[in-house]
């Protein structure tokens, strides 16, 4: 079996209309759930890039090898999905964002890595507002044609490699790491100006019960004078933009007459704020549903058409999942589950909690903090780049970025810190995460099942062992 993995960066799951938005238009999100199994929970394992890829390839969460910042990536000692993979038989090809590899460990793990276009917003797109006044992500359009977009030439370049091939090939794993919609909020037409600001659904509001973060971007980026409701537009129409590639990537599949041979899977490293709470972007040690919940669609041989699992699953079941499928046994340690039970008919294990970590700790300022002095963020020094706000913050206010881990079951989600408020949200009550009830007598219980479950997690994920031995001799 071959296997495609079309991976969008920052898409959340509840602006797609299989999640239930009702006016965003993402027909082929609808197509691939109708041809196979839509995972109704999927949650990531950190809320940023690098840690969540990291993630998905290993297994592992990111306090066991410490892929906690966006520069600790997967090292050449590291076994990993893609690296399993080609010491298999397949090939390994990889068009798009890095966030994942280091450089010693590309040729290990890839028969071919390229990103097409560096990333970023292309030229002739510009900030609506002067970033010293607003510096909110809203970008204008994007000039010229889509097709000239650093993801579509990611794209063209997979299905490129997918049309090429003969028969008698060795079978292949393609990975598409995007990045759309990433911010900032931008498109070309006609994607930018695809929704109003009447077909977004009501933001969810500032509360003052969140973590202090909360308020301090909101104060370095000057978010009260930024027009959110138009960042979650533009955001919808970069997800619709997102649709349109995997409609392509899909006619490519069916047209080089390899669909009975392909898993499909369809997903994301994690989701955006796009104006609900005030905020924009992201933040490492956020965990709300708009950051941890992602997409995850899967259809191919064996998957049961038109499935919906209701259970709770981790994007990392990704990596256990395929390697069941390719017959592979995995040489080290890793917390995965295989979702074939789920692909062929299961509603999923309504017990399973799931888990995210973010943040840093103050001591480990110099090789995580995004505000540090290191060559790789110098640009973040910029008053001129967007990203300045978020560096200035994190050198000023570091305990606004410390380390967080939340543990999420179907009812409730708990979020510990080393610094700052922790937080308890009743979901049946209160899916939109807006009353912290954490201290709360009513939810004693509730709270102390939830510590000490993600206690335990803690004690049997804290590290493993490698499977290889030494010799003890000397």
């Amino acid at each position: 079996m071959n296997y495609v993995i079309f991976f969008p960066d920052e898409m959340r799951a509840e602006s797609l209309s299989i999640y239930g938005h009702p006016h965003i238009r993402t027909p082929n999100y609808d197509r691939i759930a109708r041809e196979g199994v839509t995972f109704e929970q999927c949650h990531v394992q950190s809320p940023f890039c690098s840690p969540s890829r990291c993630s998905l390839v290993t297994g592992q969460y990111v306090h066991s090898c410490g892929h906690r910042t966006l520069w600790n990536l997967i090292k050449s000692y590291e076994h990993n999905l893609f690296r399993y993979m080609k010491e298999t038989g397949y090939e390994v090809r990889v068009y798009g964002k890095n966030d994942l590899f280091s450089p010693e460990s590309i040729p290990l793990s890839t028969d071919e890595f390229k990103s097409m276009r560096a990333y970023g917003p292309n030229p002739g797109s510009k900030p609506v507002q002067p970033l010293q006044i607003c510096n909110d992500f809203l970008f204008h359009p994007i000039e010229g044609e889509y097709r000239d977009h650093s993801d579509y030439q990611n794209l063209k370049a997979g299905m490129d490699f997918i049309k090429s091939r003969k028969s008698g090939d060795k079978p292949f794993i393609l990975f598409l790491p995007l990045t759309f919609p990433h911010c900032p909020y931008t498109a070309h037409e006609p994607f930018y100006s695809m929704y109003n600001e009447s077909d977004i659904v009501p933001l969810k509001s500032i509360c003052s019960n969140k973590p202090e973060y909360h308020t301090l971007i909101r104060s370095y980026r000057n978010l009260e004078k930024s027009n959110l409701k138009k960042i979650q537009a533009v955001y919808m129409g970069m997800i619709s933009f997102t649709d349109t590639l995997l409609g392509e990537l899909m006619d490519c599949v069916e047209n080089a007459g390899i669909k009975e041979e392909t898993m499909l899977i369809a997903s994301a490293d994690h989701g955006d704020y796009a104006g609900d709470y005030g905020l924009v972007e992201k933040w490492s040690s956020g965990c709300e549903d708009v950051l941890t919940r992602v997409p995850l669609v899967i259809a191919g041989p064996g998957c049961r058409k038109g499935h919906q699992v209701t259970g709770q699953v981790e994007l990392f079941d990704i990596m256990a999942t395929i390697m069941e499928s390719a017959g592979i046994t995995p040489r080290h340690t890793h917390y995965a589950r295989s979702l074939w039970p789920e692909l062929k008919g299961s509603p999923g294990d309504p017990r399973r909690a799931v888990f995210c970590e973010g943040g840093y700790n103050t001591n480990e300022y110099e090789q995580c903090n995004e505000g540090a002095d290191r060559p790789s963020r110098l640009l973040m020094k910029s008053p001129e780049n967007v990203y300045y706000p978020k560096g200035l913050q994190q050198r000023e206010y570091p305990e606004s970025i410390g380390r967080s881990t939340m543990i999420r079951t179907m009812t409730h989600k708990l979020i510990l810190r080393t610094y700052g408020d922790h937080e308890l949200y009743d979901l049946a009550a209160d899916q939109n995460e807006l009353n912290n009830v954490y201290g709360q007598k009513s939810y004693a219980s509730v709270q102390a099942e939830l510590e000490q479950r993600m206690l335990d997690w803690y004690i049997a994920t804290s590290d493993s062992v490698p499977m290889e031995e030494d010799p003890r001799g000397l």
